[in-house]
């Protein structure tokens, strides 16, 4: 017994390490795509305006979003480690060709499968963690892995900026050095990554129910999208994912068009200079989430939704003035909207796309609701790659701030549901009690 304790404490370390990495990793092809629109912009071989690049843009969150709600399905039926592992492999992949040949129609064509390889990421990588760590430790320990995505993009950017216009002097390089990088996780996750403790000779954490014959051969004919329709009949759910919807577009706003705005705005930074500003956008969302779980738990007695709620309406505020800190030419005090804006909205997108996943289910649907929740925010994340290319940036802010309000007036109702044991919101379907609760940091 106690060789299997020590052992699984191993298996944890390890799988939580890898999966961070392997998250963290798919920021580098993610961000690719907005350090190269600098040099694009100014390359005479290759015309992009910012319509295109907007265009291309919604066609890799499209398929995003799609992949959000296809891949935890099959994540639930196939397991992580096919699905995410094709995934990181797939993204290196499509990053290679896109340094490579520099074409609209292959633009359009690898930005399509970016899409649909960086979505398989998220539901596959919380049900790797889900199946090693029991319910009563999921809240804390996804708190702190959801690190991984700021992480990710705080340390992207700077990179591939730093190859492309500093080392090699072309924008391709955004696109290769990213590739090599996910290659190389890719490897790594081959070699360190395992779905279940069962793999490697454990007992599940949460042993499921003995079945009988029947129940199994009548489990086995489950469809496949029956965990989804479940999830459809949870209004708890449901809420959660129109908040995530309304509060994607500021954050892929800003990643994936952070230096083209802060550029345009500020010409004097310098191309290198207008990759890492926006980085302290991602810095804070290393605090955000800790800081919202800490607040929860000491201010609001482990009621998450006033924490979200005040965290949103600040992030309101601080979109609303960000237009007019470009303007006033202030590196420094960009910089520090920017963070403020990281601390605000990270915050409640950790709580409200790491909640599905952790009260749904353990073993059966945990994916699944993941993929619901994060496919219902990448829909709206399609605006955040859009907006951007058409509209004033000044006028886009403003939308993002009203997105931001929006999604604090949905969470209002919730305001006194709490993580289970401690006066729990429920949210019942049929033949199952399914518990809603924010995500502990």
């Amino acid at each position: 017994m106690n060789q299997h304790i020590g052992t699984l404490k191993r298996w944890r370390v390890q799988i939580f390490a890898i999966t961070w990495l392997a998250y963290a990793a798919f920021y580098f092809t993610r961000k690719a795509f907005s350090v190269a629109k600098l040099g694009i912009a100014e390359d005479p071989t290759f015309m992009l305006d910012k319509m295109a690049m907007a265009n291309l843009d919604a066609i890799y969150l499209t398929a995003y979003a799609i992949g959000q709600f296809t891949w935890g399905i099959l994540a639930d039926r196939f397991g992580p480690r096919v699905v995410v592992l094709g995934g990181l492999l797939i993204s290196a992949a499509a990053a290679l060709v896109m340094g490579s040949f520099a074409t609209l129609p292959i633009f359009a064509t690898c930005m399509l499968i970016q899409g649909l390889a960086q979505s398989t990421g998220w539901s596959g990588l919380c049900k790797n963690l889900g199946s090693f760590f029991p319910a009563q430790q999921r809240g804390q320990v996804l708190g702190l892995w959801s690190s991984c995505y700021a992480f990710g993009g705080l340390v992207a950017s700077p990179f591939a900026g730093w190859w492309a216009y500093t080392l090699i002097g072309s924008w391709h390089a955004a696109f290769i050095s990213s590739a090599a990088v996910v290659g190389l996780v890719a490897v790594l996750f081959f070699i360190f990554q395992r779905n279940t403790p069962q793999d490697v000779g454990l007992p599940a954490v949460e042993p499921e129910p003995e079945l009988t014959v029947e129940e199994a051969h009548a489990q086995s004919k489950i469809s496949l999208w029956e965990p989804l329709k479940d999830i459809l009949r949870n209004r708890t759910v449901l809420v959660l994912g129109l908040a995530y919807f309304m509060l994607k577009p500021a954050r892929y706003a800003i990643l994936l068009w952070g230096p083209v705005i802060v550029f345009e705005q500020m010409p004097s930074v310098g191309k290198v200079g207008a990759a890492i500003i926006p980085t302290a956008f991602e810095l804070a969302g290393l605090l955000g989430p800790i800081m919202l779980g800490l607040a929860s738990d000491k201010l609001f007695g482990a009621r998450r939704m006033p924490a979200c709620v005040l965290s949103l309406l600040a992030l309101t505020v601080s979109l609303g003035f960000f237009m007019g800190a470009l303007h006033s030419g202030s590196v420094v005090l960009v910089v520090a909207l920017l963070f403020v804006m990281g601390l605000t909205l990270y915050g409640p997108d950790s709580m409200i796309s790491g909640a599905a996943a952790i009260d749904f289910g353990t073993a059966k649907a945990g994916a699944t609701a993941a993929g619901f929740v994060n496919g219902c925010g990448s829909v709206g994340a399609i605006l955040g790659g859009l907006l951007p290319g058409y509209f004033d940036t000044v006028t886009v802010f403003i939308v993002f701030a009203g997105c931001a309000l929006f999604s604090a007036v949905v969470l209002i109702p919730h305001w006194n549901s709490r993580p289970a044991g401690q006066g729990s919101h429920k949210a019942r379907v049929p033949n199952q009690a399914i518990t809603i609760k924010p995500l502990r940091t």
